[in-house]
């Protein structure tokens, strides 16, 4: 089936089946590779897009449940404000080890701070909860998030 689909304000006419997973569609079809695999079951986070802006699994989101909603990937991240500000707080506190879950991280991390510029440490857990790092670099993540909290400057 073809399906019109808008990732990162590009539209893209895409032809798979209706249950094809958004990550595959990304990976596969579109060349994005910055959307990682995990699991397979919505349960590590490594997979995480916007939806209209809400963070969401795409390795179980059929690309025929998509319908006109705007889709966003780690590569738009530097084109926001709040994206740009988070990248750059996870340099400066050396999140990254392998770096595997990171597009994931950043991805759930974006959204929060998007709708909540000041989030407190109970917003961030809650809202990172669903993202697992192997590599064990939560307090790091944690930290970074609220340095790119405290420089926020009043841009979405």
């Amino acid at each position: 089936m073809m399906f019109q689909i808008a990732v990162n304000g590009v539209d893209h006419a895409v032809d798979v089946d209706d249950d094809t997973p958004l990550l595959w569609v990304l990976r596969d079809v579109l060349g994005m590779t910055g959307t990682k695999f995990g699991c397979g079951e919505a349960l590590c986070g490594a997979c995480t897009v916007h939806l209209d802006g809400n963070p969401m699994r795409s390795c179980v989101t059929p690309v025929g449940s998509i319908g006109g909603a705007k889709i966003t990937t780690i590569e738009a991240a530097a084109t926001s404000a709040v994206g740009a500000r988070i990248q750059k707080a996870w340099l400066d506190r050396e999140v990254v080890q392998c770096g595997y879950c990171q597009s994931g991280q950043i991805m759930s991390a974006w959204a929060l701070l998007a709708r909540n510029p000041h989030p407190t440490d109970s917003d961030i857990e809650n809202a990172m909860s669903g993202n697992i790092c192997r590599c064990g670099t939560y307090g790091r993540i944690r930290e970074a998030i609220k340095r790119a909290a405290r420089s926020h400057g009043g841009e979405g």
